[in-house]
């Protein structure tokens, strides 16, 4: 009897470590069939996805994305947020404007590689854990009061 019970904590013990953080994801509609295949990508890998659009490839503006996708790391909703546009340039401005987000604009300019390594620099992003120390007091300082 010990024994099953023991096997049977650790049975559940398992269950409860597998939930995986909570990404949201946006793009404008230069990034929209490169989302719709990171979604799919992320899916498989067991993540759980806030979808904050575009749905489409027709023509959006890239605020409209990347606002609510920083509003729902903000908030808690999400753990760490994805935004694609055309250069990523204006949806990491636009989602720095939120307190505590600190978005990072990864691109390579070598787009063939770009395509070819994208599931690893996901998998490598969301691996590392954030490096406090002397970060914290600088990130600390990016809010306006």
């Amino acid at each position: 009897m010990e024994q099953f019970v023991r096997a049977r904590f650790s049975y559940l013990t398992i269950q409860l470590s597998i939930t995986m953080p909570t990404i949201a994801i946006g793009a404008d509609h230069a990034g929209f069939a490169y989302k719709t295949a990171l979604i799919d990508y992320l899916r498989q890998q067991h993540y759980d996805l806030i979808d904050a659009g575009a749905h489409s490839e027709q023509s959006v503006d890239y605020p409209d994305y990347a606002h609510p996708v920083a509003e729902a790391v903000e908030g808690g909703a999400a753990q760490y947020g994805i935004l694609i546009c055309g250069s990523a340039n204006g949806v990491a401005i636009t989602a720095n404007k939120h307190a505590g987000i600190r978005a990072a604009l990864c691109w390579q300019t070598d787009i063939a590689r770009l395509a070819r390594a994208a599931i690893d620099m996901v998998n490598i992003f969301l691996s590392t854990p954030f490096e406090a120390g002397r970060h914290a007091l600088r990130t600390a300082k990016i809010a306006c009061q």
